[in-house]
């Protein structure tokens, strides 16, 4: 489930498995389909 937030004036949508953060809630739900939920393999 994507999860919505505010931060620095703006809307971010939030992968709850690993809590990468995306600006478009459609790459976000994306992301979350594939997750393996054990956080990003790159720095944020």
């Amino acid at each position: 489930m994507v999860v919505t937030t505010e931060r620095d004036d703006a809307t971010w949508y939030e992968c709850e498995e690993c809590g990468l953060l995306f600006d478009l809630e459609h790459d976000a739900e994306e992301h979350e389909q594939h997750c393996d939920s054990e956080g990003p393999s790159y720095i944020q």
